[in-house]
């Protein structure tokens, strides 16, 4: 029986980031996805200029439209949009494309993809790990990596704990050529009335993708937000393509990357910017840290890579989720400041991390005057729809 030098356990963006570090090295490298490119997944799919950066000439992103210009309301009131001259800030893909074709750079680079291949369980000594996989098979590898969901058996095997879970749901909803060009171009993004909520529209072509995500534990108030957000936009005669709902979860500062032999990344490690709940940059990049470290022969690396290149940004981005939780209305206003334009351009180009962000004087000083403020009352929406 073959023993591979890497086994990865899903073919998301981790996976195939980690398969294709590890391939293009020259290890042998295999991917098992329990589904079949290409496959739909629940995902904004907007690329931030940091998951461009990291995908680099990997392949040709296959984005339905480049956004320039952001709509911002508070749970539909107070409406205002701002453009950005200099270039798009967010490309918009569908991930069933795009990872697609991370799937065929990994192929490219010297890995082989086994499809519909389901993993029951791991095991692992200090040689080697095992996976059990539902037809009753088993793959030996050298090393693993998780890539597989935070509902995953990585995840399970390695004992992720998580401090933040969130529930997100979305439509993707086909429309017709005048509501296309109302779109294209423009992103919109509501903050609503359950703390740390919120709800977007990204266009892509010829249709829109629709959603809202807030704490777990509301299901119902979610539920309504995503009802009256389709409503106020003029939605609701729309037939969704895909009507679906996911939990993102948020690792502890404390919770395990590794066990033994066996790495995880993405969602499968709880890696994502807290506020926004963004995962695929993190996807990407610690794919390619897992695979790197997979290459080097030192295991241990994974994990400071990781406190070093991601753990920053995702403590300032609860540190951000808390004040925007709090004062959702201070939060709207600030967006609407050129300083807080500027700063949310430059996390959309990838050009500040938000540690390096709310490491300035002037931000630490807004964020302790936040701190003393009350939490805001709950506003109720209006009937406008916003265009």
């Amino acid at each position: 029986m073959i023993i591979w030098d890497l086994a990865v356990v899903g073919g998301g963006p981790a996976g195939l980031s980690a398969a294709h570090v590890a391939a293009r090295a020259g290890l042998s490298t295999l991917v098992v996805e329990r589904a079949a490119h290409p496959r739909y997944k629940t995902c904004g799919g907007g690329l931030i200029g940091t998951s461009l950066a990291a995908v680099g000439d990997r392949i040709d992103v296959p984005a339905h439209d480049r956004v320039d210009r952001v709509t911002f309301t508070r749970d539909g009131r107070r409406e205002f949009t701002r453009r950005h001259a200099d270039g798009p800030l967010v490309a918009m893909v569908r991930r069933d494309e795009f990872d697609d074709r991370l799937r065929a750079a990994a192929v490219a680079a010297g890995a082989e993809v086994r499809e519909r291949v389901a993993v029951r369980a791991l095991e692992q000594d200090p040689d080697e790990v095992r996976l059990r996989l539902a037809d009753g098979g088993t793959v030996r590898a050298r090393a693993v990596i998780g890539a597989d969901g935070s509902s995953g058996v990585t995840a399970r095997h390695v004992g992720v704990r998580y401090r933040q879970v969130d529930l997100g749901l979305e439509l993707e909803l086909p429309v017709p050529e005048e509501e296309q060009r109302r779109w294209r171009g423009r992103l919109l993004l509501d903050w609503g009335t359950i703390p740390g909520s919120y709800a977007w529209v990204f266009p892509k072509g010829d249709r829109l993708t629709v959603g809202v995500i807030a704490a777990r534990g509301e299901g119902e108030r979610t539920r309504d937000y995503l009802r009256d957000f389709i409503d106020r936009l003029g939605l609701s005669g729309a037939t969704p393509e895909h009507d679906s709902g996911h939990l993102t979860r948020c690792r502890a500062d404390d919770s395990p990357l590794r066990r033994g032999r066996v790495l995880v990344t993405g969602d499968a490690a709880g890696l994502l910017e807290p506020w926004s709940r963004e995962g695929i940059s993190y996807a990407l990049r610690s794919g390619a840290l897992a695979g790197a470290a997979v290459v080097d022969g030192d295991l241990d690396g994974y994990p400071r890579a990781v406190d070093r290149d991601l753990v920053p940004s995702m403590r300032a981005g609860h540190r951000l989720l808390d004040v925007f939780a709090r004062r959702p209305d201070v939060f709207h206003a600030l967006l609407a400041t050129p300083p807080g334009w500027r700063m949310f351009v430059q996390f959309c180009q990838g050009r500040a991390s938000f540690a390096e962000t709310l490491d300035r004087a002037p931000v630490r000083a807004a964020l302790a005057l936040l701190d003393r403020l009350p939490p805001a009352r709950q506003v109720r929406p209006t009937p406008a729809v916003s265009r």
